[in-house]
């Protein structure tokens, strides 16, 4: 018997960001890097769209992880940012989980990079701590399909949900007669085909 349908809920989601490192991102390959790039931006423009609580964390960041992706640093320049010395997995990380429960949220929507050690570790730890997990896969990236695979089962098998930046903002949006022209302008920044999907619409209720 499957799971029953958890929608997201934009009042009760917080986002966690992790490990999207300059050096990690060297390993990501089983999505091209620009898209990935994009994909990770997408979801953080998601994030402030709905003013969803948003944490950041990098693990070893002194060594060759490298610092966090400077685009994310500037979007969430308040957002709590744990510099983990060497905690694997986040969710062993003290101030990381006192983060993430302050935000008084019960629904997470994790991506980072590796996906099964990054994204894997702290999302089972979460769902043994019964939150509902949302894995954003294509803002998560690793080495290659098999291992990404592999990460995927696993935690669906506990729990989590796996879904793209796309059906996020479309669940958590709800309507579209809640804001056409932001929605519209947020798909438009990251998908280049929506842009002209938006355009034919905006030349058409123009009347020009």
């Amino acid at each position: 018997m499957g799971k029953p349908y958890v929608r997201l809920d934009k009042d009760d989601v917080a986002v966690l960001l992790v490990d999207h490192q300059t050096g990690l991102l060297s390993l990501v390959r089983d999505i091209d890097p620009d898209k990935f790039k994009n994909n990770v931006l997408a979801l953080a423009d998601i994030a402030k769209y709905f003013n969803l609580p948003t944490i950041l964390t990098t693990s070893f960041e002194t060594g060759p992880n490298g610092p966090l992706v400077p685009e994310l640093k500037e979007l969430f320049p308040d957002a709590p940012y744990i510099a983990r010395p060497g905690q694997i997995n986040a969710w062993d990380n003290e101030d990381f989980v006192k983060a993430v429960k302050a935000t008084g949220k019960k629904q997470l929507l994790v991506a980072g990079v590796v996906t099964e050690v990054c994204v894997s570790f702290p999302v089972l730890s979460a769902l043994a701590e019964d939150f509902d997990v949302f894995v954003v896969t294509d803002a998560s990236g690793t080495f290659n399909e098999m291992t990404r695979n592999a990460a995927w089962s696993r935690m669906e098998q506990a729990g989590a949900q796996l879904m793209s930046w796309f059906g996020v903002a479309a669940e958590l949006h709800r309507d579209w007669r809640n804001d056409v022209e932001g929605l519209g302008t947020l798909f438009s920044n990251h998908i280049p085909d929506y842009r002209n999907l938006i355009n034919s619409h905006t030349l058409f209720t123009s009347g020009k």
